[in-house]
């Protein structure tokens, strides 16, 4: 669908220097075959504890669902809750300083994000060789991240052929696409509007995911959004521009294409209209043979109008896909939008209102003082928002159980569509004040899919 090419990387500003995460460990044993310190708690817990299953922690390890070069990603169980997580667990060994920086960094931003549309971190475990991410994972699809790494955290700049249309992971809306085809534009717009509220969120907080794509698109088990994947994202500041250029080519904003320096959210708000695009008509707006070939098409900021796409969509879509970035539309300025408000009338799309945490829910509180917690430990744990083991364990109790005690909630028809131990990495690139130039061999882009009977009409924007 897209090809990564590596350049050189380069480090944007705010970039984090911390050297360790969560709660670290004195030494590192990687995956345990029994639990740390769980024995009291088991007793009491609504889960056993089965010693000869391999564990991590509070979490016992059911089967790898990716892989990368210095990561992998895990389905598990947290044994105390019976729920289901994805752990992400990465092999800090093989990463520079660069690398470990930007992945402190989308550790940070995952820690202050809570948005009912964009997967939650639970739990940060770190040893010295290892950090081990406890996300949320999407029952209805593949964990997030999958990706283990964006390829710009790897030490040695290499590159990826293109991946072809059908052969992705099942379970994101990219693969939802791919077996059932365009949505419809009712449909398209409850999982736009869900995308937009959560992506406002992300810029309201000064964040800017620079990587939203289709893959990065998770469904939870009622068919609601989650955006995944923050390890392009960081930190901006109005007046401050930011000169990394990451993300997934058919996707990218013409300005990235230019090697010109942004802002931030222009960025993203070019990629929701690629996504919109690609919701109601199955196909991408942009692509090409090879990335040269789909970079002139970008900067032309040309795409054929499907016959069945509505006019309002089509305004739409004019107000995202614009190749002056200054003349974007605001995501402010899309929430007031006619087609995005259709069928809510008096719901008009508003920004989202993050709620308090609720840290006092004595039922829960009750469940984990009979696990073997204390009432002390647990009340430091949460009003320090700490990602231990403590808060973890309240939040997951704040989860539905998952209906299927053994096949992973829907994994084995959504993760496990993707061949055991294989992770196909799809659509990063990186490079630094300098325009993207095509980089190694490239497989053809997959054709348009379109409708034969598609109007030929072409727009450009100005």
């Amino acid at each position: 669908m897209s090809s990564r090419t590596v350049l050189a990387p380069g480090n944007d500003r705010n970039s984090d220097t911390h050297g360790t995460l969560g709660s670290g460990r004195s030494s590192d044993k990687g995956p345990s075959w029994s639990s740390r310190s769980l024995g009291a708690r088991c007793r009491n817990s609504i889960a056993s504890c089965p010693e000869e299953q391999p564990h991590v922690g509070n979490y016992r390890l059911l089967r790898t669902i990716g892989k990368g070069n210095f990561a992998k990603v895990k389905l598990a169980r947290h044994i105390l809750t019976g729920r289901e997580v994805a752990i992400k667990i990465i092999d800090k060994t093989q990463l520079n300083p660069s690398s470990l920086q930007k992945l402190f960094r989308e550790v940070r931003i995952m820690k202050g994000l809570n948005h009912p549309n964009i997967v939650k971190l639970f739990e940060v475990i770190e040893t010295e060789k290892t950090l081990y991410l406890v996300m949320e994972y999407a029952s209805a699809g593949e964990p997030p991240t999958l990706s283990a790494l964006p390829l710009c955290h790897l030490p040695l700049p290499l590159h990826l052929t293109l991946t072809p249309l059908g052969l992705c992971p099942a379970g994101e809306v990219f693969d939802y696409l791919v077996s059932h085809g365009r949505m419809k534009e009712k449909e398209a717009r409850a999982k736009f509007r869900q995308i937009v509220s959560a992506v406002h969120y992300c810029h309201q907080k000064n964040i800017v995911h620079r990587d939203l794509k289709a893959e990065n698109l998770l469904l939870d088990a009622e068919a609601n959004i989650k955006i995944a994947d923050f390890g392009f994202s960081n930190e901006f500041t109005l007046g401050s521009k930011l000169d990394t250029f990451c993300g997934s080519p058919p996707y990218a904003a013409p300005e990235l294409f230019q090697g010109k320096k942004y802002d931030g959210p222009e960025v993203d708000i070019w990629s929701l209209g690629v996504i919109l695009y690609t919701l109601v008509s199955g196909s991408l707006p942009f692509d090409g043979h090879n990335l040269k070939e789909l970079r002139e098409r970008v900067l032309r900021g040309k795409y054929r109008v499907p016959f069945y796409m509505s006019t309002d969509c089509e305004s739409i879509l004019r107000r995202f896909l614009v190749l002056n970035p200054a003349k974007r539309c605001t995501l402010e300025q899309i929430m007031k939008d006619k087609w995005i408000n259709i069928g809510y009338e008096g719901e008009e799309l508003k920004p989202y209102t993050e709620p308090e945490e609720d840290f006092g829910d004595t039922k829960r509180i009750e469940v984990m003082v009979g696990m073997g917690y204390t009432r002390e430990e647990i009340k430091e744990s949460l009003t320090s928002q700490k990602y231990n083991e403590v808060t973890a364990t309240y939040l997951l109790l704040g989860r539905k159980t998952e209906p299927d005690e053994h096949g992973g909630g829907g994994a084995e028809g959504g993760a496990a569509a993707r061949p055991e131990g294989e992770l196909q990495h799809r659509g990063e690139w990186e490079s630094r004040a300098a325009p993207l130039q095509p980089h190694g061999q490239q497989r053809p882009q997959p054709q348009q899919g379109r409708d034969p009977r598609a109007a030929e009409g072409q727009h450009e924007h100005p």
